[in-house]
C-alpha cells in the first residue's frame, strides 16, 4: 500500500483516489437514486440538490484547507468560485442549445449527465496538457494571462449579444455528415430506422444525441476560458482539477433553477468579464510588480467573490419584480 502515499502531479496518490471516490459515488447516487427514472425536475428539487453539491464540494474545500494548507485551500476556494459563475453562463448555452432541438425537459437531465461525465473526462486531458506544459515552459502562463484579458474585454463588448445556434458552423457540419432522425425518441440517444434508398434498418441518431454532442463542444469552448483562468490562480494539478470538477458535477442539478431565471442574471456576464480581465492581469501584476513575484491568494479569492456576488446581487436587483426593462416595455 506504500503506493498511496506516493505523490502523483505533486499530491499524494490517496488524495486523488479520495476524490476519484467522491465523484463516483456523487454520480452512482444520482443516475441510480435520484433519476433513475426520466422526469421533468422543478426549480425546488434543482435548488435543494444545488444546495447540496456546493456542500460537498465547500465541505471538500475545508479538507484540502487542512491538508494542504490555507495557501492552497484559497486557491481551492477562488477556483471554485470562478467555475461555479462561468457555469452559470454555460447554462445560458445549454438553455439556447436545448430549446434549438427541442428537447423536452423530462430527458433534459439525461443529456446533461452523461455530458457531465465526458466534461470530468476532457477537462481532466485539457488540465493534464496545461498543467505539463506550465511545467515545462513557464512562459506559458504569460500567454495564458494576456488571453485571458483579451477574452474578458471581449466578453464586456459582447455581454449583450446572443449567439446565433441556426447559423453556427458545427451544428451545420453535424447535421450534413450525421444521420439524425426527425422526431425524438424519449430518452435514447440511437435508434433503428429503415434507410429510404435501400429498405434496410441503419443507425441513426436522435436530436437528444445531437444536443449532447453540441453542449460537450460548447464546454470544450468555455474550457478555454476557465482552465486558463484556474492556472493563473495556481499550478498545483490537484487543485486546479478538483475546482474545476467540484463546480462543474453540481451544474446539472443547477441548470434547471436557473434555465427557468437565466433572465435575472443579464448583468453577471460584465462581472465575469471583469474576473478574467482580474485574473489574466494577475500574473503580471504578481510576477513584474510585487515583491513576492504573486498576488496574496487571499487578495485573489476576496476580488473574485467580490465581483461574482456584486454581479448577481445588481442583477437580481435591477430585475426584480419581472424585471423593469419588462415593465418599461
Amino acid at each position: 500500500m506504500e503506493f498511496l502515499f506516493q505523490d502523483w502531479l505533486g499530491t499524494p496518490v490517496w488524495f486523488w483516489a479520495a476524490f476519484v471516490a467522491i465523484v463516483l459515488a456523487l454520480t452512482a447516487f444520482d443516475l441510480g437514486v435520484l433519476h433513475k427514472d426520466d422526469k421533468e425536475m422543478g426549480v425546488r428539487e434543482s435548488l435543494g440538490l444545488s444546495v447540496f453539491y456546493i456542500s460537498i464540494a465547500l465541505i471538500f474545500g475545508l479538507w484540502v484547507w487542512y491538508a494542504k494548507g490555507a495557501d492552497l485551500g484559497m486557491k481551492y476556494y477562488t477556483g471554485f468560485f470562478i467555475e461555479k459563475a462561468l457555469s452559470i453562463d454555460n447554462v445560458f448555452i445549454i438553455s439556447l442549445i436545448f430549446g434549438f432541438f427541442a428537447i423536452p425537459r423530462q430527458y433534459q437531465y439525461r443529456a446533461l449527465l452523461w455530458g457531465i461525465l465526458a466534461v470530468i473526462v476532457l477537462r481532466g486531458i485539457m488540465i493534464a496538457a496545461g498543467a505539463a506544459l506550465v511545467q515545462e515552459f513557464y512562459w506559458t502562463l504569460y500567454i495564458f494571462a494576456a488571453f485571458l484579458i483579451i477574452t474578458g474585454l471581449r466578453m464586456l463588448w459582447t455581454a449583450d449579444h446572443e449567439p446565433d445556434l441556426a447559423n453556427n458552423k458545427a451544428i451545420r457540419w453535424l447535421s450534413r455528415h450525421m444521420r439524425v432522425t426527425k422526431e425524438h425518441h424519449g430518452r435514447h440517444f440511437l435508434v433503428k430506422e429503415k434507410d429510404e434508398r435501400t429498405g434496410k434498418l441503419v443507425t441513426a441518431a436522435t436530436p437528444l444525441f445531437l444536443a449532447l454532442i453540441v453542449i460537450n463542444i460548447a464546454d470544450l469552448v468555455f474550457a478555454v476560458d476557465s482552465v486558463p483562468a484556474i492556472f493563473a490562480i495556481t499550478t498545483d494539478t490537484f487543485i486546479v482539477y478538483t475546482s474545476n470538477i467540484m463546480a462543474i458535477l453540481g451544474l446539472r442539478a443547477l441548470y434547471f433553477a436557473l434555465a427557468a431565471m437565466i433572465h435575472r442574471f443579464d448583468y453577471l456576464k460584465y462581472a465575469l468579464a471583469l474576473v478574467l480581465v482580474f485574473i489574466g492581469s494577475k500574473i503580471f501584476i504578481g510576477d513584474f510588480l510585487t515583491e513576492s513575484g504573486k498576488v496574496h491568494p487571499g487578495i485573489s479569492l476576496g476580488v473574485t467573490f467580490g465581483l461574482i456576488a456584486g454581479g448577481v446581487l445588481w442583477s437580481l436587483w435591477k430585475t426584480r419584480e419581472g424585471g423593469e426593462a419588462a415593465q418599461n416595455v
